[in-house]
């Protein structure tokens, strides 16, 4: 194919699909990745067999780079714990949703037809994928379709996503119920 990259092995014509740093190794001082070489399957895995990390490294820079927190020395700074009014994060089932309560920018839209709705309904459209003007028959067909996602028997039995299809059940029964959706 025409653009294709090659092995960049001397006397290999196979298609270079994988990346490689360079035969004489990364170049000292980072300012970014560098070059890199494309292998074949067979040379990268060649490559691979060979590849020695402590390659020209002292006993001392081996040591350092094999203790349990290397690379974890700098301290990170720390956020401000007296910035008040801070969300809980257990309140909360994603972490956007508490970095939007906490900074107002996920104010709740209302309803069109002017129907309240409580933050455990708001969390199980959610949940469900819905928007909160959606009617009842939108609530009942999203209901449906994620049930035969998550069922098991209609996943050859595979029980993995037995949470979420509770989830789906918790949600609707909560909306079913609700005013907006009377």
């Amino acid at each position: 194919m025409p653009g294709e990259r090659r092995c960049s092995q001397p006397g290999c014509n196979e298609a270079g699909e994988f990346r490689a740093p360079p035969e004489d190794g990364p170049r000292s001082g980072f300012d970014g990745p560098g070059a890199w070489r494309f292998l074949c399957l067979d040379h990268v895995r060649e490559f691979n067999a060979r590849y020695n990390f402590f390659n020209g490294m002292s006993a001392e820079e081996i040591s350092a780079q094999q203790r349990p927190y290397a690379g974890w020395e700098r301290e990170t700074r720390a956020f401000n714990a007296g910035a008040g009014g801070t969300p809980r994060w257990a309140d909360f089932l994603d972490p956007l949703d508490a970095i939007q309560a906490r900074y107002g920018t996920g104010r709740h839209a209302a309803r069109k037809d002017g129907k309240p709705l409580s933050d455990p309904e708001r969390r199980a459209l959610r949940v469900l994928g819905l928007e909160p003007d959606v009617d009842r028959r939108g609530l009942r067909e999203r209901y449906s379709e994620l049930v035969r996602r998550y069922h098991p028997d209609r996943n050859g039995g595979d029980r993995s996503h037995e949470k979420a299809l509770q989830d789906v059940i918790d949600s609707y029964k909560l909306l079913k119920g609700a005013a907006a959706f009377a």
